[in-house]
C-alpha cells in the first residue's frame, strides 16, 4: 500500500522574502480496533489477548510516568510526562527564593514521546510514497500595519493574546501567525511583548502602550 505526501508552502524563516516548501505525509486514521485486528491477522494471539496487552501497557505507562519515570520501550520510543498550570494564568516569573505556585496548582498536561531510531528506520524501509496534493499558505487580507493595529485593539480589551487569537484576527495560517508574533515580540517598536514559553506563551502590550 502506498502513502501519499503533501507539498506544503510555509512562511519564509530565513529573511529571503520567498516562502519555503516542506513535505508532510497525508494521514489516514486507524482506530484502536483496526490496529488490534491487524495484529491478530499475524496469527500470534487472539484479539482479547492483544487488547489485554495494550491495556496493560497503557495503564503501566501512566503509572510509571506519574511516579516521575522516563520510560523507554525498545523499538517504540521513550515516554515522559509534561507539566503545566491548572488555571489560565500567565506563566510565573522565576525569582530565587520566591514561590507563588504549589503542587496543587500544577497538572500533567501532556506526554512527551521520542521515537526509537529503529522504529523510524523500520518505518522508512516499509514506506513507498506517491504524490498527493499541495497546501498553500493562507494569505491575510490585511497589511502588517493593519494586523498590528488589530492586535493592539484586541489587547486593550483582553489581558493577553495567544496564537489562535491572532489567527482569527488576521486570517493568517497558524504557522505564519506564530512566526509573525515571534518577530513582533522581538521588536520593541511593535508595542507587543511575550510572556511564558511553549504552550504557555502569551502576548501582551508593552507597559508603555498601556499608559
Amino acid at each position: 500500500m502506498y502513502a501519499k505526501y503533501i507539498k506544503r508552502e510555509v512562511a519564509d524563516l530565513n529573511g529571503t522574502g520567498r516562502t519555503q516548501a516542506c513535505y508532510k505525509m497525508e494521514l489516514t486514521p486507524m482506530t484502536h480496533q483496526q490496529f488490534v485486528s491487524l495484529c491478530h491477522r499475524e496469527g500470534m494471539m487472539d484479539e482479547s489477548m492483544i487488547l489485554g496487552v495494550l491495556s496493560l501497557v497503557s495503564e503501566k505507562l501512566a503509572l510509571c510516568m506519574a511516579e516521575g519515570y522516563s520510560v523507554k520501550l525498545e523499538g517504540i520510543g521513550t515516554f515522559n510526562a509534561k507539566l503545566g498550570v491548572r488555571d489560565d494564568m500567565l506563566q510565573d516569573a522565576f525569582e530565587e527564593g520566591e514561590s507563588s505556585r504549589n503542587a496543587k496548582s500544577l497538572m500533567v498536561n501532556g506526554v512527551s514521546y521520542r521515537a526509537d531510531k529503529n522504529l523510524i528506520s523500520n518505518t522508512d524501509s516499509k514506506c513507498t510514497l506517491v504524490r498527493g496534493g499541495e497546501s498553500r499558505l493562507k494569505k491575510s487580507p490585511f497589511s502588517l500595519e493593519e494586523r498590528i493595529e488589530k492586535a493592539h485593539d484586541f489587547l486593550k480589551s483582553h489581558m493577553f493574546m495567544r496564537v489562535p487569537d491572532y489567527v482569527r484576527l488576521t486570517g493568517l495560517s497558524r504557522s505564519t501567525a506564530a512566526e509573525e508574533l515571534r518577530k513582533l515580540a522581538a521588536s520593541p517598536s511593535s508595542g507587543i511583548m511575550s510572556r511564558g514559553s511553549r504552550s504557555q506563551k502569551v502576548y501582551i502590550l508593552r507597559p508603555e502602550m498601556t499608559i
